[in-house]
């Protein structure tokens, strides 16, 4: 997408616009207003911004069929393409990932009591924190889907030292969304499966927070 026209430069200063135009490609396929429409058609998206070349590349995963004929002409470098993932993992399969997350971590908001509350999100600022936020989610072979703490596992893990942290700008939302704020981090690796179901289940309903918001979409190949 040409990032000096109106509709994409407005959807990278402003995150809810973002989610907007992500959206816009399922209309109908669930009923108008639904809370969890994103998570009902497994839609996650990712995107990355070249400013000297004037492109944002737009990412974007479902379950369902998209429609992109509502975005304007104008708006776009190419036609939109259209891939169907067709894959089977296997254990021991050797895959190279890279993910945008939204790394944050819950603590205390009160004094300690019997009864688990949940705490206030606040956000990982250094690359060996965010790196320890995704090695807690990587699952070595034999071990439980389920980690410490109740942290969801990924089905696959990797070399710690191995892996290229790279923190990102915050995006937030202006208006009715002023207090909108998603940290972000990029990650880059190589994975080894090690429980297909654990990691095909990752990919489709994608990992952490933010996720309507251009976070917890995993890529491989």
């Amino acid at each position: 997408m040409d990032t000096r026209h109106p509709y994409t430069a407005k959807s990278l200063v402003d995150a809810q616009e973002m989610h907007r135009t992500v959206m816009s490609g399922f209309r109908g396929w669930v009923a108008d207003g639904d809370s969890d429409a994103r998570a009902q058609m497994g839609v996650l998206s990712t995107w990355s911004v070249d400013l000297k070349a004037g492109a944002l590349v737009l990412v974007v995963q479902s379950r369902v069929p998209g429609d992109w004929t509502g975005v304007p002409r104008g708006a776009l470098t190419d036609k939109p393409h259209v891939l169907t993932v067709d894959r089977t993992l296997r254990a021991g399969d050797s895959l190279t990932f890279r993910t945008v997350i939204n790394p944050v971590r819950s603590r205390p908001s009160g004094p300690p009591s019997p009864e688990r509350t949940r705490g206030r999100r606040t956000e990982h600022t250094q690359p060996d924190h965010v790196r320890n936020w995704f090695v807690r989610r990587l699952q070595p072979a034999g071990e439980p889907r389920t980690g410490p703490g109740g942290v969801v596992r990924i089905g696959a893990t990797a070399e710690e030292d191995s892996l290229a942290v790279r923190m990102l700008p915050a995006v937030t939302s202006p208006g009715h969304h002023k207090n909108l704020r998603i940290a972000r981090a990029e990650i880059r690796g190589a994975l080894t499966v090690t429980d297909p179901a654990a990691l095909v289940e990752a990919m489709t309903q994608g990992i952490g927070h933010g996720r309507a918001y251009g976070c917890g979409l995993l890529l491989t190949r």
